[in-house]
C-alpha cells in the first residue's frame, strides 16, 4: 500500500454546527482521509482531536482570521499538502508564509464575492475586496478541484485559472445513512396521506435557490394536482421568515409545510416520504448535493439548468431538467411527476450509488502525491478554437470526439456563448467563452479579409488576435487545434504570437464555388506561413488547397458518428412503398439544396402518398430562403405532402422517421456528416456523385449517388427506392455495418497520432 501523505486541511465550519453544502462536504472528505489534520472555525464539538478549532463567529472577524493564520502556521509544520477550502480564512496561511515551499490544493466550493452580492450585499468596495482576495488565493494553489464542469468554466472564464490544474470530481453521498425505507412509515411520521403526492425542496433560504419560483410554480399547479398533495420546505435562512408566511396564505389552502431545519435523522425520512424533490435554484449552484443524497434515498429530483445541476441529473433523466426562473415550466414538470413520469426509486438509488466518498478520497491521494512529486499530467494540453457555438456541422463533429482521446486534455474557447458551450460543460469538457465582437464574428465567409473594406471589423478581429494570444500564454498549451475557417484566420495568427504550434482544420473548400478569390488568397496564404499541420474532412477538401500545402504535414481525418444503443440495435424492417417519407436534415441554406430536393420529389411523385420532410433551420441571415422554400412547395402542389419540422437537437428521432435520407448540396460538400448519421441509423442515403459524400458512401451497396444538381437524376433515384423496399432494406443493412470506421474512438486516435507528429517536427512538447 502507497504511504498516503501527510495534508492540511483548511475549512470555514464543522458542519453540523454550521450549516452549508461547503461544510458538509469538508468534513465528509477529512472523515475519508485519516491522514490529514483540520481547522476550522467553531462550534465543532464533535470534531475529532485531527481538528483544531478556533472560536466561533461571536469572536470579531479580524481576531478570528489571526487565530486562524496562527493556528494553522503551527499545525502547518510537517505536512506535505495544504488542501484549502474557503478563500477568505486560507488567504493569511496561503499568501503569508504557511502554504511556503508546500503544494496547495483549493477547492473552489463557488465565488464568494458573486455569492454575497448575489445574496444583498451591494457594496462594490468589499465586492472588489473579496474578489482581489479570492483571486489571489486561487493563484497561489498549484491545483484546483471543483465538483461540476459549471465551476470550472468558472475558475477558467472568470478567473483565468488554467484548466489542466483544475480536477472535475463529483462529491460523495453517505450511502449508508441516506437509504431507501418505508414511505408508508416516513409519511406517517410526517402525518401526510400515503396515497398523497408529496415533493420536498432542501435548500439554504437565500434568494438565490428560486423559492419564490417554487411556490409560484405550486400555486399555479396546485388544482391540478392529486388531492392532499404537500408541499415540504426543509432548511433554514432569512428567507424563512417569508416563506413560512406565504406558505399558510389562502392561496396556497394549506400545501405548503416549512418544516425548518431539520436533523440529519428526520432529513432522511423526509426524503423517503417524498415522490420527488425540486431544487428550483436561479443563480450560483456549483453541484447541488442535495441530489444525490435525495436520490440515495430513492427520491429523484427534478432541478433548473443552473450552472452544476444539468449535469448531476441528466445521467439518470434528461426531463427532470427545466429552465431557471421559469415557473411554467417547472409547474408542467412537477404535474407531470405527479402522474408518474418520473424514474423509478430503484434506478434512482442504482444512480446514486456512483457518487462514493471513498473513490472520491483515492483521487484526492492521487493528486497530493503527484503535486508532491511534481509530476505533469502526461496528457496533451490541446486548445481547441471555434468562432461560433451554434449546434452546426463542424462544431459538432469535433463535440464528439473530446470526450473519445486518451491521451489530450481538450480545452475549447469559443468565440460566443451558446448551446455549443453548455453541451460542452455537461460533457465534461472544459470550455471558456472569450467574447469577439459580432461585426467580426458574424462576417459571412465570402468577406473573409484582413482589409480595410471593413474597418470596424478588422479592428476587432486585431484586438481579438491580440486578447487570444495573451490567453494562449497564459494556458501554455502544447498545441492549438482551430476549428472553423475564422478560427483558422484569426487562431493561428494569435498561436503564432504566442509561440504556440497550430493545427487548422480545413472543413471548407477552398474554392472559388464556395470563397471568393481574395479569401481563397488569405486562407492560403496563412496556411501555407504559419500551420504547422493541416487536416482536412475529406479528400476532396484537402485538393481544394494548394499543391505546395497538400505537400506538407497534411491528412484526411473524416468526421466521426456515434449512433445511440437504442438506434444501432434497432432492426430497419423494408415497409410498402406507398407511403414512403424521403428527408433532409441538415442547416437549411441556398447551397445545401433544399430546393433541389423539393423539385425533384415533386417530378417523381407529382401525386401519391409519398412525404417530403425538411428537418433544420437558417442560420447566418438565410431566413429568406427558408421562406422561399415553403413557397416553393406550394407552387409545386406538393405543400400538403411537406412537412418542415425546423431545428431538432436529437436528430436520432428524426432519422427513424424517415425511409430514405436525401443529401442533395448544390456545391461539393467538404464532408457531409449527415450522411453518415442516415446510415447509422440504417437508412437508405442518396447523395450527390462530388464531394465528401461520394468518398463516404459505395455507390449501390452502402447508398445511391446522383448526378449533382441534376433533379431528373435524384427524381430517378428517389423512385426506384420507391419502388423496391428491399434495396432499401439491403442499402441501410450495409450502411451501418460501413460506420464501424468513423466510430468516435477510431476517429480520435487518428487525430492524436497527428498531434504528436506535429509536436515531434516542432520540438514544441512540454514548454
Amino acid at each position: 500500500m502507497r504511504r498516503h501523505p501527510r495534508v492540511l486541511m483548511l475549512g470555514m465550519g464543522w458542519f453540523p454546527a454550521t450549516l452549508g453544502g461547503l461544510n458538509r462536504y469538508y468534513r465528509s472528505l477529512l472523515e475519508q482521509l485519516p491522514q490529514a489534520h483540520g481547522v476550522v472555525i467553531g462550534p465543532a464539538e464533535d470534531a475529532p482531536a485531527a481538528v483544531e478549532v478556533i472560536d466561533g463567529p461571536e469572536v470579531p472577524l479580524p481576531r478570528r482570521l489571526l487565530d486562524f493564520w496562527l493556528l494553522a502556521r503551527r499545525a502547518a509544520h510537517g505536512v506535505e499538502v495544504i488542501d484549502a477550502h474557503f478563500a477568505l480564512y486560507a488567504a493569511a496561511p496561503l499568501l503569508l508564509g504557511a502554504g511556503r515551499g508546500r503544494p496547495v490544493v483549493f477547492h473552489f466550493h463557488g465565488p464568494w464575492a458573486g455569492e454575497n452580492l448575489a445574496a444583498g450585499d451591494g457594496s462594490r468596495v468589499r465586492y472588489a475586496l473579496r474578489a482581489a482576495l479570492e483571486r489571489g488565493v486561487l493563484r497561489r494553489a498549484d491545483a484546483h478541484v471543483v465538483l461540476s464542469s459549471a465551476f470550472r468554466r468558472v475558475l477558467v472564464e472568470r478567473y483565468g485559472m488554467r484548466p489542466w490544474e483544475v480536477q472535475v470530481w463529483a462529491p460523495g453521498v453517505a450511502l449508508d445513512v441516506f437509504t431507501p425505507g418505508d414511505r408508508v412509515q416516513a409519511r406517517q411520521r410526517l402525518e401526510i396521506d400515503e396515497r398523497a403526492f408529496v415533493a420536498i425542496c432542501v435548500r439554504r433560504m437565500v434568494p438565490r435557490m428560486g423559492l419564490e419560483v417554487l411556490l409560484d410554480a405550486w400555486e399555479r399547479i396546485e388544482d391540478e394536482l392529486p388531492a392532499g398533495s404537500v408541499l415540504l420546505l426543509a432548511g433554514d435562512g432569512p428567507l424563512r421568515e417569508a416563506l413560512a408566511t406565504r406558505a399558510a396564505s389562502p392561496s396556497l389552502g394549506g400545501s405548503v409545510r416549512v418544516l425548518g431545519r431539520l436533523s440529519e435523522e428526520n432529513l432522511v425520512e423526509a426524503y423517503r416520504a417524498a415522490d420527488v424533490a425540486v431544487v428550483p435554484s436561479v443563480a450560483l449552484e456549483g453541484f447541488g448535493l442535495v441530489v444525490p443524497e435525495a436520490a440515495a434515498c430513492g427520491t429523484p429530483s427534478i432541478v433548473s439548468d443552473v450552472g452544476g445541476l444539468p449535469e448531476v441529473v441528466l445521467p439518470l433523466e434528461r426531463s427532470l431538467v427545466v429552465p431557471a426562473g421559469d415557473v411554467a415550466a417547472l409547474g408542467a414538470r412537477i404535474e407531470a411527476a405527479a402522474r408518474g413520469e418520473l424514474p423509478t426509486r430503484e434506478a434512482t438509488r442504482s444512480f446514486a450509488e456512483r457518487f462514493s466518498w471513498p473513490a472520491l478520497a483515492e483521487r484526492h491521494r492521487a493528486l497530493y502525491r503527484r503535486l508532491i512529486d511534481g509530476e505533469r499530467d502526461p496528457r496533451l494540453r490541446v486548445v481547441y478554437l471555434d468562432h461560433v457555438a451554434r449546434l452546426s456541422g463542424g462544431e459538432l463533429a469535433l463535440m464528439r470526439l473530446l470526450t473519445h482521446f486518451e491521451n489530450v486534455n481538450p480545452h475549447m474557447i469559443l468565440a460566443e456563448d451558446g448551446p455549443l458551450a453548455a453541451r460542452l460543460q455537461q460533457a465534461g469538457v472544459s470550455v471558456e467563452v472569450l467574447p469577439i465582437a459580432p461585426s467580426a464574428r458574424d462576417t459571412r465567409r465570402e468577406a473573409v479579409r484582413l482589409d480595410t473594406r471593413s474597418p470596424a471589423a478588422a479592428l476587432h478581429t486585431l484586438d481579438y488576435i491580440a486578447r487570444l494570444a495573451l490567453r494562449l500564454r497564459r494556458l501554455r498549451p502544447d498545441l492549438v487545434h482551430t476549428n472553423s475557417l475564422k478560427a483558422g484566420v484569426y487562431g493561428s495568427l494569435a498561436a503564432k504570437a504566442a509561440g504556440v504550434p497550430v493545427v487548422w482544420h480545413v472543413r471548407d473548400r477552398i474554392a472559388d464555388d464556395y470563397l471568393p478569390r481574395p479569401a481563397i488568397r488569405l486562407v492560403r496564404t496563412l496556411i501555407r506561413h504559419l500551420a504547422d499541420g493541416v487536416i482536412a474532412n475529406s479528400t476532396a477538401t484537402l485538393q481544394t488547397l494548394s499543391p505546395a500545402d497538400r505537400g506538407r504535414l497534411s491528412w484526411v481525418i473524416p468526421a466521426s458518428v456515434q449512433a445511440p444503443a437504442a438506434v444501432e440495435s434497432r432492426v430497419r424492417p423494408a415497409r410498402g412503398s406507398s407511403a414512403t417519407t424521403f428527408g433532409m436534415l441538415g442547416r437549411i441554406a441556398p447551397w445545401k439544396g433544399q430546393d433541389l430536393f423539393l423539385r425533384a420529389f415533386a417530378a417523381a411523385f407529382p401525386e401519391g402518398e409519398e412525404r417530403a420532410v425538411v428537418v433544420g433551420a437558417a442560420m447566418f441571415g438565410e431566413e429568406d430562403y427558408e421562406r422561399e422554400l415553403h413557397a416553393l412547395a406550394t407552387s409545386l402542389g406538393i405543400a400538403a405532402r411537406v412537412e418542415f419540422r425546423g431545428f431538432r437537437e436529437d436528430i436520432w428521432p428524426e432519422l427513424a422517421s424517415f425511409d430514405v435520407l436525401v443529401h442533395a448540396s448544390v456545391i461539393p460538400e467538404p464532408f457531409g456528416t449527415v450522411v453518415l448519421e442516415g446510415m447509422a441509423a440504417g437508412l437508405a442515403v442518396i447523395a450527390a456523385d462530388e464531394g465528401g459524400p461520394a468518398s463516404v458512401i459505395d455507390d449501390g451497396r452502402t447508398g445511391r449517388l446522383f448526378r449533382s444538381r441534376e433533379p431528373d437524376s435524384l427524381a430517378a433515384a428517389m423512385r426506384a427506392l420507391r419502388d423496391h423496399p428491399r434495396e432499401r432494406e439491403l442499402l441501410g443493412a450495409a450502411a451501418r455495418g460501413a460506420v464501424a470506421d468513423y466510430h468516435p474512438d477510431a476517429v480520435a486516435r487518428r487525430l492524436e497520432l497527428v498531434y504528436e507528429r506535429v509536436l515531434a517536427e516542432t520540438g514544441a512538447r512540454g514548454r
